[in-house]
């Protein structure tokens, strides 16, 4: 009776301790526990890498040439040394190419001096249209367009200045080459460019790749050493 008394109760505690491995576990035989994982974290620069990509075309359509990006033409402010090629449709004798004069203006066959100073070519093309319309044609239909843009001037330390046709894109080094190249005294880095009037544009300092616009006068100075 003492051995199978003792059998017994070792049977009972074996089953015991079996229980509450499996409880202490919580897993099924079998099944390997892993412990969960936390989520990954965000890496610092995702937000900012999201944003930026956003007007990454736009940042290069900015850093283009301004007579070189789209749209580029339509933005142009017309001033005197400009010339307009316009077209009034139906009427030959009306149309042609036509400079801006120093007062700013257009004189067209038939039609008192047009003011053109400062407009884009879709502006002067709606006062053409409005002026027809007052004076000699109903529902006058134009178009216009720039044909040459105004020169550029050169001055200072380079060895042919003076006034040149404007080519659309031009930097300070591609005026420079065409004014004849720097004189040994130019200061090679750095130009001065004044553009408009003091309320429109100014005056400024720049580096020798910056671009030009119509009407530019460039200046080239003398380098200190």
């Amino acid at each position: 009776m003492t051995v199978l008394h003792i059998s017994y109760r070792l049977k009972t505690a074996l089953a015991a301790m079996l229980c509450a491995a499996l409880a202490g576990c919580g897993t099924f035989a079998g099944q390997p526990h892993t412990a969960p994982q936390a989520p990954l974290p965000a890496h610092p620069n995702a937000a900012q890498n999201t944003q930026a990509q956003a007007p990454a075309q736009a940042q290069a359509q900015a850093g283009a040439p301004l007579m070189q990006r789209p749209g580029a033409t339509s933005q142009y402010r017309l001033d005197a040394g400009d010339e307009l090629r316009v077209i009034v449709f139906g009427q030959e004798n009306l149309s042609g190419t036509f400079r801006v004069d120093d007062g700013g203006a257009i004189t067209m066959p038939l039609l008192p001096p047009l003011i053109v100073r400062g407009q884009t070519a879709h502006e002067a093309k709606r006062n053409i249209e409005q002026t027809l319309a007052q004076t000699l044609l109903r529902n006058p239909n134009v178009s216009v367009e720039v044909s040459a843009f105004r020169p550029f001037f050169i001055l200072g330390e380079v060895n042919a200045p003076g006034q040149y046709p404007y080519v659309a894109g031009m930097t300070v080094e591609t005026a420079v080459a065409i004014a004849g190249g720097y004189t040994y005294r130019a200061n090679k880095s750095r130009a001065r460019i004044t553009r408009g009037t003091p309320a429109t544009g100014g005056e400024f300092k720049t580096d020798t790749s910056a671009q030009i616009m119509p009407g530019d006068t460039v200046f080239i100075r003398e380098r200190f050493f």
